[in-house]
């Protein structure tokens, strides 16, 4: 049950975002539905190996590095997700900090 309310509100979330940003488009409550669930298991599975192969990066950069590996992962699930496009690297790096801040409230 809890998994469930957690994916609706990433879902709400990237809806919300999506809608505040001209640079990513979102073509549906389902499209919502299915990027969360990639972004969400991308975040799970790929993002601790990216942060473990940018570690010597991610130290000099004091951790800002990591930014870079959020709109990575987000311009990967535009990619997989049909419904959900992001217009560039810049677009993908503002989402992942909107939806963080959205998240977050």
């Amino acid at each position: 049950m809890r998994f469930l309310v957690s994916w609706l509100v990433s879902a709400i979330a990237i809806i919300i975002t999506a809608y505040l940003l001209p640079g990513v488009r979102l073509s549906g409550f389902m499209a919502a539905l299915i990027a969360a669930l990639v972004l969400g298991l991308a975040n799970t599975f790929i993002k601790p190996v990216l942060l473990l192969l940018t570690l010597p990066i991610n130290i000099l950069t004091l951790g800002l590095f990591t930014l870079v590996i959020n709109a990575l992962l987000v311009m990967l699930t535009g990619a997989v997700v049909s419904g959900f496009t992001v217009a560039g690297f810049w677009w993908a790096l503002l989402f992942g900090l909107v939806l963080s801040v959205v998240n977050w409230a």
